[in-house]
C-alpha cells in the first residue's frame, strides 16, 4: 500500500466545519485541499508538532491555515488538528479551529462588521474588538 490514507475522528463534525471553511475562507479550503491533503497523502507532514503518544504510537499536529489578519485577531488563527498514525499509514483529521464561530456560520448566515465576520452571540464583543484593533491601527 502505497501513501498514506485521510479519515476522521468525527466525520459529520469535520465536514460540517470544512463547509464553512469553504464559505467564509476560501483561500484556506483551496489550500487545505489542493496543497495540504494531497501533502500528507504523500507523507509529509505539515504544522506543528504538537503531541506524542507512544502507547497509541500516533503523533499530533496543529497547521496554521491561512487567514485575514483581522479575523485571526478576534477570532484566533485558523488552524486543522490532526493526528498521525505512522504504522498503519493514517491521518486522522481532527478538527479545525476556531470551532465556535465556523460551527455557528454552518447553522446560520453570519454579517460582518467592517470586512470581518461576526458571531451573533457575541456580536458587541466582537465589534468591540475590531473597532479597537482600528483604533490601534490608526484606521477608522
Amino acid at each position: 500500500m502505497k501513501g498514506f490514507i485521510l479519515d476522521y475522528i468525527n466525520e459529520n463534525e469535520y465536514r460540517k466545519l470544512e463547509r464553512a471553511l469553504k464559505k467564509y475562507n476560501m483561500l484556506a479550503y483551496k489550500k487545505l485541499n489542493f496543497e495540504y491533503y494531497p501533502s500528507f497523502r504523500s507523507g509529509k507532514f505539515l504544522g506543528e508538532k504538537v503531541a506524542t503518544d507512544k502507547e497509541k504510537g500516533s503523533v499530533t499536529y496543529e497547521l496554521k491555515l491561512p487567514s485575514d489578519q483581522m479575523f485571526s485577531q478576534v477570532h484566533g488563527d485558523v488552524k486543522l488538528h490532526y493526528v498521525v498514525y505512522p504504522s498503519e499509514n493514517m491521518v486522522m483529521l481532527d478538527t479545525i479551529s476556531p470551532e465556535d464561530i465556523l460551527l455557528e456560520g454552518h447553522m446560520a448566515e453570519l454579517t460582518t462588521y467592517k470586512g470581518v465576520m461576526i458571531s451573533k452571540q457575541n456580536e458587541a464583543k466582537d465589534m468591540f474588538k475590531i473597532d479597537l484593533l482600528n483604533m490601534l491601527n490608526g484606521d477608522k
